[in-house]
């Protein structure tokens, strides 16, 4: 079954030490969903724009670095998990979490972020570092580094301050890059089911570098998100797509419109 939506996102990025380019504004878009098969049921990915996007799951509906108008997220279930990466603001946005943000919701971020939350949601929030494992609803959720490797841009993000996740279903595992270069923890990744992996240079890595990551670690699926920057940073996730060849299956989300 596919699910359509519409949807209208207007964001601003500010990020301590550097701006980041956010190289979409308010707009409106036709999103398909996919829906995953697992154990314990399904698993529908509903991609917003450009790194924020919504699943719904067995355990909950899960938010993934929510930016951007409230109303963007209008048609979608209140979140039962909130999941932040890193603190710049294509990622995080303190304004749009209240706004999302419901009596039972929770949110797991990095400890930098945690850092920086008002204190509303603080009290819903629970932080983990780099290696670190939590648990939601029965969920495990290991936070897997993300960071530049590359000479010059390691300030973009530091080593041991911002988050990937991986969260392990019954029998299905996800893996949400965040921003981050071709690491070995990324390579090292073992079972993953659906990856979401991000390419956009000069903060992250090029459409190369994250194929031949995929290609190594081989999950089942894999989004191409994030891909659009300045400078000659965006990145096209159809190359992507041929690179990966028949490491994974792609999922094209209309992350841009």
């Amino acid at each position: 079954m596919t699910q359509t939506r519409r949807h209208f996102l207007a964001t601003s990025a500010a990020a301590i030490g550097i701006t980041t380019f956010l190289p979409f504004v308010a707009r409106a878009a036709s999103k398909s969903s996919d829906i995953f098969k697992t154990k314990g049921g399904d698993i529908i990915v509903h991609p917003v724009a450009h790194a924020s996007f919504v699943m719904e799951t067995p355990v909950g509906t899960i938010y993934c670095d929510p930016v951007g108008d409230v109303a963007s997220y209008s048609d979608f279930p209140r979140p039962d998990l909130i999941l932040v990466t890193h603190e710049h603001g294509d990622h995080y946005k303190a304004e749009t979490l209240s706004g999302l943000v419901d009596d039972n919701t929770k949110i797991i971020t990095n400890p930098a972020v945690m850092g920086k939350l008002p204190d509303e949601l603080k009290a819903r929030a629970r932080q983990i570092a780099n290696g670190g494992t939590i648990s939601f609803n029965d969920l495990s959720i290991n936070a897997i580094p993300a960071y530049n490797t590359t000479e010059g841009r390691e300030k973009f993000h530091p080593k041991g301050r911002d988050n990937g996740y991986v969260l392990g279903f019954d029998g299905f595992r996800i893996y949400i890059s965040g921003d981050t270069e071709d690491i070995p923890e990324m390579r090292a990744l073992e079972n993953i089911s659906l990856a979401f992996i991000c390419m956009n240079l000069p903060f992250t890595m090029d459409a190369k570098a994250a194929a031949s990551a995929v290609a190594e670690f081989k999950p089942g699926f894999v989004y191409p998100y994030h891909y659009r920057g300045r400078d000659g940073g965006t990145q096209d996730p159809a190359e992507f797509a041929k690179m990966v060849g028949e490491a994974a299956k792609v999922k094209m989300g209309a992350w841009y419109g």
